[in-house]
């Protein structure tokens, strides 16, 4: 995966540096695999404005991943690699020995042909699902459970990986993207290798419009807003705010807001960098 350049023939391709597509060797989804998908627009059910900046968007439709990877000692051959709108990464169109067809999130130096596997005996190669009991220390891993059998909640987006760095009792020692050091069971499953599409960071979009293709709309900053409306909100000329909070009071910009209490923090043994 790389990142191209492109010259500035216009004004919003100036400073545009999108990703190369070369890995891709489908443009047409698994259309089992594919769900219809709706825009809320950031409305609820009674049409209230609930999430604000959201809205518009190209359509889109859901392709269907196999977080769990629970198909276990069944051998599953790579497909086609291809393009999804709704994430980061790439995801990879697995064809099963059974004749079932999965998708799954696509890892660095997964090729078209290559056979994986999930469960407790498969090799730990890369695109591989094993529970973090049998996983080698040391081993970079992404797609990780919370819970057994949950599916995949951690190290999903584009580029990132965690690392196991050792074992205690029934837990696994993770050292994840933030820097955080945590716990987790060791017969939640996690995949072998880093999530693909790690040039995803290098990309600029250019233009605002880029934005509004993706369904974002314009963000206002609490600064320039009145009191009523933002705690940062007014003052003469151009206060800076002096206060760092969000809409709704909470402290921002460092300030450490989680729960002293939280039940999961006796899984943490190192809080992330800030």
């Amino acid at each position: 995966m790389a990142v191209r350049k492109l010259r500035p023939i216009t004004p919003g391709q100036r400073h545009k540096i999108i990703g190369t597509f070369d890995t891709i060797t489908s443009s047409v989804p698994e259309k089992s695999l594919v769900r219809g998908s709706s825009k809320t627009g950031g409305r609820n059910n009674d049409g209230k404005m609930t999430m604000r900046y959201i809205g518009g968007g190209h359509k889109r439709k859901y392709r269907v991943i196999d977080f769990k990877r629970n198909k276990d000692g069944v051998p599953a051959t790579v497909k086609t690699i291809e393009y999804d709108p709704n994430r980061s990464a790439r995801i990879a169109l697995l064809f099963y020995a059974d004749g079932e067809k999965r998708y799954i999130l696509a890892p660095n130096g997964l090729q078209v042909g290559q056979t994986v596997m999930s469960g407790a005996e498969a090799l730990p190669e890369v695109g591989n699902a094993l529970p973090l009991q049998v996983i080698p220390l040391g081993t970079i891993i992404h797609n990780i459970e919370m819970n057994p059998g949950q599916g995949a909640a951690m190290v999903r987006s584009a580029g990132s990986f965690a690392q196991l760095t050792s074992r205690e009792d029934n837990y696994a020692i993770i050292k994840l993207p933030s820097g955080e050091i945590r716990k987790i069971l060791c017969a939640c499953k996690a995949t072998i290798g880093s999530v693909g599409n790690s040039d995803h960071a290098l990309e600029k979009s250019g233009k605002a419009g880029r934005s509004r293709w993706l369904g974002r709309r314009p963000r206002v900053r609490g600064v320039v807003m009145n009191p009523v409306d933002h705690p940062m909100g007014g003052g003469e000329g151009r206060a800076s705010g002096g206060h760092p909070r969000s809409r709704k009071g909470l402290l921002a910009k460092g300030y450490k807001t989680r729960a002293p209490k939280k039940a999961s923090s006796k899984y943490i043994i190192e809080r992330r960098k800030k």
